[in-house]
């Protein structure tokens, strides 16, 4: 049982049609291997969420989160008292519920309309966790956004047209079909080059690629392709 007054349950309509937000960073209560590489991701202007246990992610950086979302069984009390205290929403949802904490943080950013959502912490620790975070990135209504799981060590996206990776050379790309084959592949700025061929999701042809550069790009005629990027 929540200790009652101690959580601002709101919700938060979709904004206007003019409304212009270039990007939302979401905590998740995954893994953060490294957090100065996690800090180097955030940059000023972004909109901070946090999925329930995120929030402990984002106050180990010394990040304020604009709305912790959730049904809080994962994040301290002590903690959501006190960003309460200092001005930041808690969106209260019960523990008995249809979606995850993530998929809940990920639905409210979609209502913001952002130009790109980054997901920090979605990799790692419950691997039941880890492939719905994954899964999540199939989701229709992201067809038209650029999302990407991201740690500052594993980039994680999903290419349904054409994507770019930036990084630098050596760094390791893997080329992951989902749900079936994904037809003309096509690469740049990988050390083995596809053109224009089939990668089936039974087969590990797609893995521990190399960038050759700082940049990559992957194409696709159809399918869903999942993008991992090491930088280590």
């Amino acid at each position: 049982m929540l200790a009652e007054g101690k959580y601002c349950v709101v919700y938060h309509p979709p904004p206007p049609e003019d409304f212009s937000l270039q990007r939302i960073v979401i905590f998740a209560n995954g893994n953060l291997p490294d957090p100065d590489k996690a800090r180097a991701l955030l940059r000023d202007g972004d909109l901070i969420l946090c999925a329930d246990g995120g929030t402990r992610h984002a106050l180990a950086l010394n990040v304020k989160p604009d709305l912790v979302i959730g049904d809080m069984d994962s994040a301290q009390q002590a903690d959501l008292q006190l960003l309460k205290e200092t001005g930041v929403t808690i969106e209260l949802f019960p523990r008995d519920k249809n979606e995850t904490d993530l998929e809940l943080a990920l639905t409210r950013a979609i209502d913001m309309k952002p130009e790109q959502i980054v997901i920090i912490a979605a990799l790692g620790g419950r691997l039941d966790q880890t492939l719905g975070n994954l899964a999540l990135l199939t989701d229709p209504r992201l067809s038209a956004l650029d999302v990407r799981l991201d740690d500052g060590v594993e980039e994680v996206l999903l290419c349904r047209d054409q994507a770019r990776i930036h990084g630098r050379s050596g760094n390791i790309v893997s080329l992951i079909p989902w749900q079936g084959a994904v037809t003309e592949v096509r690469t740049k700025g990988l050390k083995w080059s596809l053109r224009s061929e089939t990668l089936y999701p039974d087969r590990t042809r797609g893995i521990s690629n190399e960038m050759t550069g700082k940049t990559a790009s992957i194409s696709i005629g159809s399918g869903l392709l999942f993008i991992i990027h090491c930088r280590a």
